[in-house]
Order: structure tokens, then sequence, then C-alpha cells
């Protein structure tokens, strides 16, 4: 098995696109010191500071080991393996889904909805100040 690097950059860059939060509304969460450029260079860099990674995850409220541990080519290599044409899922017996998965993308999308509800009252608080 290769030893692939994981880029942490672009797995910011991913979960903060998932979770529908501009780059600008990152950079104000993180404080005065950042911006959006900042913020776009944070996502091109290969191996983030573990300080300023733990802090991105707070705010994405994604543990950090998973931006620290994503990859998307293994992540598609298992759906690849696990889904065939036809099939809803093929049950070779090592993976037993013990939870509805509906259920768990109802939770997402509710904590998805209620992050945007946060930043929207945290950017008119801001243009309230301004």
């Amino acid at each position: 098995m290769q030893n692939k690097k994981i880029h942490q950059g672009r797995n910011i860059k991913r979960f903060r696109e998932m979770l529908g939060i501009k780059q600008e509304a990152l950079a104000f969460e993180m404080g005065d010191d950042w911006n959006q450029k900042k913020i776009s260079l944070l996502e091109q860099k290969e191996t983030v500071e573990s300080d300023i990674l733990a802090q991105v995850a707070q705010i994405l409220k994604v543990p950090a080991e998973a931006i620290e541990n994503f990859d998307e080519e293994q992540a598609v290599n298992i759906i690849a393996n696990t889904f065939h044409e036809g099939s809803v899922a093929n049950n070779s017996g090592y993976f037993n889904c013990t939870f509805n998965p509906l259920d768990k993308m109802v939770e997402l999308y509710e904590r998805m909805l209620q992050q945007q509800k946060e930043m929207i009252e945290k950017l008119e608080r801001l243009i309230e100040r301004k």
C-alpha cells in the first residue's frame, strides 16, 4: 500500500463547501487576523498547523481527525468496491449498518441548517456594528 500524503488544506475546503460556508465567513470566525485571501492560502497548504486545524475543525463542527485523515481517493475506492450496478449495497459481512442512514442524513441536514442560521446571525451582528 502506498503511503499517500493527505492534503489537509484541500480537506478543509471540502468540508467548508459541504457545509455551505464561504471563505469570508470562515475568516470572520477565525478572528481579526484572518481574511478571505488567508483562508484561500490555508486551503492550498498540504499540511496545516495543528492549532489552526483544531480551530477550523471547531468552527466547522467536525473532528480535526476528519480533516487530517480524509482521503477522497480511498473513499471513492470504498464506494466503488461496495456498490455495484443494480445493487443497493454489497453486504459481504464486513459492514453491518447499525443505524438508519436516512436519519443520519436528516441529522446532518438539520445541523447544516442550524450552522447556516448561526452564521447569518453573526453576519447580521457584524453588519450592525459597521
